[in-house]
């Protein structure tokens, strides 16, 4: 069936653009739904027709995300996702574009900017395929991919860490962290270390982000000093390496992005709606 051999694409796209996986699904089902109701002989490609679909689709429910979000309850951070279910990441776009540092910066763009960058980067859609899908002219398609290159560029570390300094730094950031080792956790951390904590008024957390080196490092072994250590484990989430962890008797999923090897920013996500999908072995 067809529609079944573009499903993990879609669902790709779908959570690219939302940063969420139950809405790409919702999505994605809305797609599946349209699809049925369609006369398939009029359709010459439906690889692009799916894609224009689900693009629509993610971007009016985009619009009213944001809306949400700037409601939540302290940092709005995306749902994270096993690699294994992230879809397609047969290149370097579609493995950055679905990392969590990456969706975290792209709640910066506008709706507009996010479809037209995603669907260039990551699945490299011509200017005038993303423009007809964002409803707008060409040359308006090349100014929204530019300005969420800028925008996304000014976040991002140059030059990724590799796959083992990226094992190597979250794992040394487990142990110090749970041996309450403040002076080793201090020199993991980046000068301009930024803490996010996501608990959705669902599970008390930092209402705020958590900002610079020492203040970052005094939080966290204030955690395990209050809590104690709790077992952890690393996980493959997001195309990078997570440690998943409690505090107290809630769960904790931490993602980190990495700049000049020492952690920029910590992910916490203790929000158990964005949780639920996480089984590990």
């Amino acid at each position: 069936m067809e529609f079944e051999e573009h499903r993990p694409l879609l669902l790709g796209l779908a959570y690219r653009l939302l940063g969420s996986m139950w809405d790409a699904e919702d999505v994605v089902q809305e797609a599946w739904l349209r699809w049925q109701g369609v006369d398939r002989s009029e359709i010459k490609e439906p690889r692009a027709f799916l894609l224009t679909v689900v693009s629509r689709l993610a971007l009016d429910q985009l619009r009213s995300a944001r809306v949400r979000r700037e409601a939540y309850t302290g940092p709005w951070l995306p749902e994270p996702v096993l690699t294994s279910e992230a879809g397609p990441l047969d290149t370097a776009e579609l493995r950055d574009t679905v990392s969590y540092a990456t969706l975290h910066l792209m709640e910066r763009l506008s709706p507009p900017e996010r479809a037209v960058f995603v669907l260039r980067e990551a699945f490299e859609l011509p200017y005038e395929q993303a423009a007809e899908i964002v409803g707008t002219s060409v040359a308006n398609a090349r100014q929204l991919h530019r300005r969420a290159s800028v925008r996304l560029a000014q976040g991002r570390a140059r030059f990724q860490p590799s796959a083992a300094d990226h094992v190597e730094l979250v794992t040394k950031f487990m142990d110090a962290a749970s041996g309450g080792d403040l002076a080793a956790l201090t020199e993991l951390l980046h000068e301009d270390v930024v803490a996010y904590t996501d608990g959705g008024g669902r599970v008390r957390a930092a209402l705020r982000p958590i900002l610079g080196r020492r203040k970052v490092a005094d939080f966290l072994v204030g955690l395990r000093n209050k809590y104690g250590p709790s077992e952890a484990q690393v996980l493959d989430v997001n195309g990078h390496p997570v440690i998943w962890t409690r505090v107290a008797r809630y769960r904790q999923l931490v993602a980190f992005d990495i700049q000049d090897g020492r952690i920029r920013e910590i992910y916490s996500i203790m929000n158990p709606d964005k949780l639920r999908r996480l089984t590990p072995a």
